[in-house]
């Protein structure tokens, strides 16, 4: 094999793996998601509550000038 050759190869099996390894992880989020959805739902109304008291200063600051 010529160097050109291995460096080929060298990248196809980087990239193949950052795929697997992205689609583990898409999969493994997605199942615990799916298994702690009372938790995920708690979490997102927390952080809906405080965007909108921070979009309610960014308001108030902007229309004071």
């Amino acid at each position: 094999m010529t160097e050109g050759v291995k460096k080929q190869v060298s990248q196809i099996l980087k990239t193949a793996l950052k795929i697997i390894l992205g689609m583990a992880f898409l999969v493994l989020g997605t199942w615990l998601v799916c298994l702690w959805r009372g938790d995920v739902w708690v979490l997102i109304k927390g952080f809906l509550a405080i965007a909108v008291v921070l979009l309610g200063i960014i308001f108030l600051a902007i229309a004071k000038e």
